[in-house]
């Protein structure tokens, strides 16, 4: 086990339509990224430790972005990583179906829950390791998460989602850089769940961003942001 008590570098890895919605207003799973889209999510994940993501995303897809580029897997090795980085599901419920294709996938597998929820998985195989954190007003305390997830030797890690997630990330304060695909659609819809949930912010004490680079392919639009601390 590595040891560090350097606080990792958080991205989020994001996809949106052009009026800012994640999903059509029946909450299907969003597929409307283009081939370069899902390239540039394989090359952020490729560069991460790990990458977390709720139980809802999980369900949603039924499997998790593995890294399948020739060049990203040699990239890996050369920086003495495992092929793939760890995968890590945080659930309050971990109310999971053991039977879907991600428990298959050839990755490692990390649960963050509570005591409680982990007891169904703790004498199974499906998770390599269980973390159990005890939940604060409903919420977990990321800031606890990522600390002990340092000590774990995790220095760079990607959220990909849910928008929940997101917003408690952003909350805490814990997003360094936003990574932001606009895909060329118009979903719409006053149920259709957008990049960013939760309770919201003011505009007095919403996160600032800083543009770092932008880039057009095709009809995509690429934007590299990073968060400004207050």
């Amino acid at each position: 086990m590595i040891t560090t008590h350097t606080c990792p570098q958080i991205i989020a890895i994001l996809a949106v339509s052009a009026d800012g919605k994640i999903a059509d207003f029946r909450h299907s799973p969003a597929r409307f990224g283009s081939k370069t889209d899902k390239a540039h999510l394989e090359t952020q994940i490729a560069a991460a430790d790990a990458v977390i993501f709720g139980a809802n995303t999980l369900r949603a897809y039924g499997t998790t972005l593995t890294v399948t580029q020739p060049q990203l897997l040699e990239q890996r090795t050369q920086q003495g990583q495992t092929p793939q980085p760890v995968h890590i599901v945080i659930t309050r419920k971990a109310n999971l179906n053991p039977e879907i294709r991600f428990f298959q996938q050839p990755i490692e597998r990390w649960l963050i829950t509570t005591a409680n929820n982990a007891l169904f998985w703790q004498h199974r195989s499906e998770f390599n390791r269980i973390l159990t954190f005890p939940l604060l007003s409903d919420e977990f305390d990321l800031s606890s998460i990522i600390n002990h997830l340092a000590n774990l030797g995790i220095r760079r890690l990607a959220v990909l989602g849910g928008s929940e997630l997101v917003a408690s990330f952003l909350n805490a304060n814990l997003i360094d850089e936003i990574y932001l695909t606009i895909c060329p659609l118009i979903l719409g819809g006053k149920t259709a769940p957008s990049l960013v949930s939760g309770q919201g912010f003011l505009e007095s004490t919403a996160p600032q961003l800083e543009l770092l680079s932008t880039k057009v392919v095709e009809n995509e639009v690429f934007l590299h942001y990073r968060v400004r601390r207050p």
